[in-house]
């Protein structure tokens, strides 16, 4: 019986012993999942309170359900590590590690290599390997084959299958999550490409889209938010437009979206947040530098998106300007919102911070709230909000600037409050008192 016939009957028994490489925010709810449909995973990480929480059942994901977690960790099905030799027991690999950018807005895959070369190490026969961390196209044939290759001594579609299948992981979506979210499934081989999609089947209530090559699947995530990215980039555009012109763009967008076909609606704020959005074009644009090309619509939208915070600061000092007659130094501003999307604990790459900073900056005096994120760190510091809010601290600021939209804010008292309000999330929306308000 060959490899692909023995991985296809143990996944078939449910016989798989899953490996998961990264505990963050992909990682975790993969590892659960994997657990959930019967198949006992490890997982592995680098850092020592992670695998001790897990350990323990105590979860620190969101989109992971925490008696799901305890219970697996109780029965058994899920436990982690830091010892990365537990690679020798494993029969399917996930990498999911960062894929950050690093100071001039180059990849930075020294996580993906660094977990390669331990993944190397330990690797044995007819283990099937799938990196899921988003990154440019080629990675994996380029980077990770000869990585592994070298470092195990086995041959790739022979002893060992390796492929892509990119991560899809919307934080604080109420709807999909990792169980029912369509997966790509890109690898080097047509056995690699129906094993490892076989798997993701065993394991996923959703459809599993199989694609040629790794490097398509690597370019279609790519594309995914390359295309949200310069979507934004243009309605942020139009909002600067739009403010000149004396036109609320989001009641424009409300309009055009009545349109059935042909339009999809994105809106404005105060720049991008995430690890994706503002981060994966980047590697498109870096690649596409390797075969003489220049993806200027890409850095367009990058310039637009990254001037963002700057450009909510200015307006917030219009607002201060021609309401009260004052400047922004001295100023108290209130600053609803640090993580970059509504109704989530997670503020990676999140343009409040920029904003906040800005603020500081031009000598206004800043206080920050968010339900979800008590303290938060940035640039190396560690900074606390405040523990919660009421009439006299809304009442104390000279301006509040909504920078998340959060359910739990109580839109009735700040409105009832606030000397004036700058929104740039349309927070207020239902709010009938218009006006101390100002969208963005």
């Amino acid at each position: 019986m060959g490899m692909k016939e023995k991985l296809l009957k143990k996944i078939e028994n449910r016989e798989i012993i899953v490996g998961v490489v990264g505990l963050g925010y992909v990682g975790l709810p993969l590892a659960v999942e994997k657990a959930k449909a019967g198949f006992k995973t490890i997982g592995f990480d680098v850092q020592d309170k992670k695998v001790e929480l897990v350990n323990k059942g105590h979860n620190y994901i969101g989109d992971v359900v925490d008696s799901d977690l305890k219970r697996l960790v109780e029965n058994g099905m899920l436990k982690a590590t830091t010892d990365f030799s537990f690679i020798k027991d494993v029969d399917f690999i996930a990498i999911c590690v960062p894929t950050p950018l690093d100071e001039h807005q180059q990849p930075d895959i020294s996580f993906v290599r660094d977990s390669s070369i331990a993944v190397a190490k330990h690797l044995k026969k007819e283990t099937m390997v799938v990196l899921e961390s988003t990154t440019y196209p080629g990675t994996t044939e380029e980077l990770i084959k000869p990585i592994i290759e070298q470092g195990s001594g086995l041959k790739c579609g022979e002893d060992f299958y390796l492929g892509f299948s990119p991560e899809r992981v919307d934080p604080g979506n109420a709807i999909y999550k990792t169980k029912n979210t369509p997966k790509v499934v890109g690898a080097i081989g047509k056995d690699a490409t129906e094993v490892i999609a076989k798997m993701y089947r065993a394991v996923l209530g959703a459809d599993v889209f199989e694609v040629s090559s790794p490097a398509v699947a690597e370019m279609e995530k790519i594309l995914e938010n390359t295309y949200r990215n310069i979507n934004i980039g243009l309605i942020n555009e139009l909002a600067m437009l739009c403010e000149k012109m004396g036109i609320s763009l989001w009641e424009v967008v409300d309009a055009a979206k009545t349109k059935p076909y042909g339009f999809q609606a994105f809106y404005p704020g105060p720049g991008l947040g995430g690890h994706c959005i503002p981060l994966d074009p980047y590697y498109l644009d870096w690649k596409a530098r390797e075969y003489g090309f220049h993806t200027s619509l890409i850095q367009a939208s990058g310039i637009i998106n990254d001037r963002m915070p700057e450009y909510c600061v200015e307006r917030a000092s219009k607002m201060l300007s021609s309401r009260f007659k004052k400047a922004m130094n001295g100023v108290k501003i209130l600053v609803l919102g640090v993580a970059y999307k509504n109704d989530i604990d997670d503020y990676r790459e999140s343009p409040a911070l920029k904003v906040i900073e800005i603020l500081q900056r031009e000598g206004a005096e800043v206080k920050v709230y968010d339900p979800y994120i008590p303290e938060y760190k940035y640039k190396g510091k560690i900074y606390k909000g405040l523990e919660k809010i009421d009439e006299n601290t809304v009442k104390n600021a000279d301006l509040v600037i909504f920078t998340a939209a959060h359910k739990t804010f109580d839109y009735d008292m700040i409105s009832k409050n606030a000397k004036a309000i700058f929104d740039t999330r349309n927070a207020m929306k239902n709010i009938k008192r218009r006006d101390n308000i100002e969208l963005l």
